[in-house]
């Protein structure tokens, strides 16, 4: 009977640790929120999207990615009205490494500190450290907390200096920063933020790493594709980002076809902003084919494939 009881013990306390809620999403949760993308993954479970698209990203407008996702009933990812603290005509793209802050509360503070600490985070200075640490090169920390900026600001000079130093590129704050002269002089860091202030974060707790979040009007999940300018801020789901680029940088050619032709007066722009007939598709087409490998920016053979599945004006 005893060593019944023991074992019922032991099962229990097994269990409890195995539900315990975590700081740090397991990757087998974030599989389970990404599930839709198919390709490569980091060790934490975020979907692997590949440099190359993220670097096609950067020339996607806000309109093209918002209308496609759009189209694709994901209603829901868009941001405007940021202050771009440091360099406004930057744009920034990588992979999202989300984190929510909320209120500060002593038994969850104590809760959160502890289960940090089985995860292996540091217990020394402040949980906000902890997103930070899991950083890796093209990730972008994105952090809900909750629009507060006097003793709000999620970071300063030195671990702006960490984050850049890991991730090569800026953040993405519902919330602020401090250290104004600091942060500027990290060449090519940058912060979209609702404001910054002097003074340092006070009553406030990290409460998870790399699970869904909102900023402001989006839902975001980790690996999410991000791209932000001056105009706001979009997150795109891992799986959209390939078919998002290939639909924009269509776009743009058949918006330099259109252009090029209505200024050589071959077609009326009623012709062109109206669904093409055949004469102006093939001829498009035609237009496509005689473009150099250089002034495409796709290849050609992802052109090629792209064609033979869309229709077109």
């Amino acid at each position: 009977m005893k060593k019944l009881i023991i074992l019922c013990l032991v099962l229990f306390v097994v269990r409890y640790e195995i539900n315990a809620q975590q700081v740090g999403s397991s990757a087998e949760y974030i599989k389970a929120l990404t599930s839709h993308w198919k390709g490569e993954r980091f060790s934490d479970g975020r979907p692997k999207i590949a440099d190359n698209l993220l670097e096609r990203l950067k020339k996607v407008s806000m309109e093209q990615a918002w209308g496609y996702l759009r189209s694709q009933k994901y209603n829901n990812q868009f941001e405007s009205n940021w202050e771009v603290i440091m360099y406004p005509d930057q744009v920034m793209v990588g992979r999202a490494v989300t984190a929510q802050y909320m209120p500060a509360r002593p038994d969850l503070i104590d809760q959160i500190k502890q289960q940090g600490a089985k995860e292996g985070r540091s217990t020394e200075g402040g949980t906000n450290t902890w997103p930070i640490d899991v950083l890796t090169s093209g990730d972008v920390y994105v952090a809900d907390s909750y629009g507060k900026v006097i003793d709000g600001t999620l970071i300063g000079d030195m671990l702006g200096n960490t984050i850049y130093t890991n991730s090569k590129n800026g953040v993405i704050f519902w919330g602020a920063v401090r250290d104004m002269d600091g942060l500027s002089q990290i060449k090519g860091f940058n912060v979209w933020a609702k404001g910054q202030d002097p003074s340092y974060i006070m009553e406030m707790t990290l409460s998870t790493i790399n699970a869904p979040i909102r900023i402001g009007r989006a839902t975001v999940l980790p690996g999410d594709a991000v791209l932000a300018n001056k105009y706001g801020t979009i997150f795109i789901p891992s799986h959209l980002v390939e078919d998002l680029v290939m639909s924009s940088e269509f776009t743009m050619l058949r918006d330099k076809f259109g252009a090029q032709r209505l200024k050589e007066k071959k077609y009326l722009s009623g012709q062109i902003d109206s669904k093409w007939s055949d004469e102006i598709r093939n001829d498009f087409v035609g237009w496509l084919k005689n473009l150099s490998g250089e002034e495409l920016p796709m290849s050609r053979e992802e052109l090629d494939a792209y064609l033979k599945n869309r229709d077109f004006y």
